[in-house]
């Protein structure tokens, strides 16, 4: 097999691109494209979103199940042909209680995954709904399988005010049978929340490490969607680990902010850098001058640990509401120090 090909998939179209990238970055060609009639068909699921080279295929996270609002049936995962690209199918031969889904990853040594949750697509396609948020009807659950058996074991209910429980992220070393999550909003206070979820003989667990304030702000200066809080939640939405373990990247959206965590101690986070980007009410300028608009959202980071790269928007639809002047697309890079920090 080789790493040759890109899998991108279409939240809105539920139509997956397949492109070869062989002939080189300039020459790349679409090679195969899924019609979305293909996976309703043969999943009953619609809107992949997430995508991950596992064990008998390619597996293909979703956000919505069947219908055209998507909620007839939960949605789940879905396994590609890992050469012709054909849909093979469901992934869960036993789902317990998960009924909504969003990001997945594992330990395949140890032969589990872990799975969170965000929400139906009638609660995020046309942008968040406020009341739905505020009665707690987004995700607060953390499911884990067993990924052979394709099995739920065990699933972990946050608390319904750990509102929309999006990505987990593994420790990288397989002896290590930890991960960590990012949660968006607390709805009783707006913090934001960095999660450990750990297992010990065999069973799991899951525990609040690290929590991220909301800022003061005044009314005049906020979305309207925010105005009757008077402050600005970070808004949690991606975090990343690095490949030595040591560095857990947690993005706040809504504040502007870009956090690095030394999590060498799974369960003790400690922040270790910071920078300003963007932000709802901060508007932080690139140091290179120039507006940022929208803030720290997709966080990436490179092989060796040395960068870090993320992009400024979040969903168009959500972008609006939380940056009504819009979110012009932008890329920043941020230096790594020895020992941590950020520049």
């Amino acid at each position: 097999l080789e790493r040759r090909y890109l899998i991108i998939p279409g939240i809105r179209s539920s139509r997956i691109y397949v492109v070869d990238t062989k002939g080189g970055p300039t020459k790349a060609e679409i090679h195969k494209i899924i019609e979305p009639e293909e996976v309703f068909a043969k999943t009953g699921y619609s809107r992949p979103h997430t995508i991950h080279c596992g064990p008998e295929g390619i597996y293909v996270s979703t956000l919505g199940g069947g219908g055209a609002d998507g909620t007839d049936g939960p949605p789940g995962i879905f396994i590609m042909d890992c050469e012709t690209f054909d849909v093979i199918g469901r992934y869960e031969i036993d789902r317990g209680p998960q009924d909504k889904q969003y990001d997945f990853w594992w330990n395949l040594p140890r032969d589990y995954m872990v799975s969170s949750e965000w929400a139906l697509p009638p609660q995020f396609e046309n942008g968040i709904v406020p009341e739905e948020l505020l009665s707690n009807k987004y995700g607060h659950r953390l499911h884990f399988w067993n990924l052979r058996e394709r099995r739920n074991v065990q699933t972990i209910d946050l608390g319904e005010n750990h509102q929309m429980a999006l990505e987990v992220r593994p420790a990288h070393d397989p002896v290590k049978e930890y991960g960590f999550l990012g949660v968006v909003v607390d709805t009783t206070n707006l913090e934001g929340s960095i999660w450990t979820w750990w297992r010990e003989d065999g069973t799991f667990h899951c525990k609040k490490t690290a929590t991220i304030p909301p800022e003061a702000a005044a009314k005049d200066d906020l979305p309207p969607l925010l105005q009757g809080f008077e402050a600005v939640p970070p808004l949690v939405t991606d975090i990343d680990l690095s490949l030595d373990d040591r560095f857990l990247y947690v993005s706040c959206w809504g504040t502007g902010e870009q956090r690095q965590y030394d999590v060498s101690d799974p369960m003790k986070p400690t922040l270790a850098g910071s920078v300003h980007i963007g932000g709802i009410t901060r508007k932080t300028a690139h140091p290179g001058g120039g507006d940022y608009k929208g803030g720290p959202q997709m966080v990436e980071i490179s092989r060796d640990g040395k960068r870090v790269y993320w992009t400024n928007s979040l969903y168009s639809t959500w972008d609006d509401q939380f940056y009504p002047d819009g979110v012009p697309a932008a890329m920043v890079k941020a230096d790594v120090g020895e020992d941590g920090g950020l520049t």
